[in-house]
């Protein structure tokens, strides 16, 4: 499977992240939701938990008791093996290996962060010059379009 990077600049990452778990659960995948900053997560991790009924995620932060039982684990480094999926916020790493390991990898960046845009710029050239099939989705349309495959 490709990893996707989505260009996001029409919404906020966070928004993006809550309209693509549930799709995710709903294929039957656990998903890593993977950042860089403890702090973000803990705020992602109130913000999920206080989404209502109808939005609520399933989640847990890592670093809990039932870490392998929760369906989208928040953690700032990549968990145990057995993860369907793996979506990368804020700049996290992904290696080409967990790539082919896993069903799906979203890549997010913030498209009005240039820190952001340069660090998924990077993180495109690893992963491809390591023959990992990746797509950029961009949603300056208004709605997500495929804008390039390598």
């Amino acid at each position: 499977m490709p990893a996707l990077f989505y260009h996001v600049t029409q919404s906020p990452v966070e928004e993006v992240v809550e309209s693509l778990l549930p799709r995710a659960l709903a294929q039957g995948w656990t998903v890593e939701l993977r950042g860089t900053d403890p702090e973000r997560m803990d705020w992602l991790d109130q913000r999920l938990w206080l989404g209502g009924d109808e939005s609520f995620l399933p989640h847990g932060l890592a670093g809990g008791p039932h870490d392998a039982l929760q369906p989208v684990l928040l953690t700032v480094s990549p968990a145990p093996a057995g993860r369907d999926a793996i979506m990368a916020i804020d700049g996290a790493e992904v290696t080409p290996a967990e790539v082919g390991s896993v069903q799906r990898v979203w890549i997010l960046f913030d498209g009005r962060d240039e820190r952001a845009v340069a660090r998924a710029r990077e993180q495109w050239k690893a992963l491809t010059a390591a023959s990992v099939t990746a797509q950029y989705w961009s949603e300056e349309s208004g709605r997500w379009e495929k804008k390039a495959e390598r």
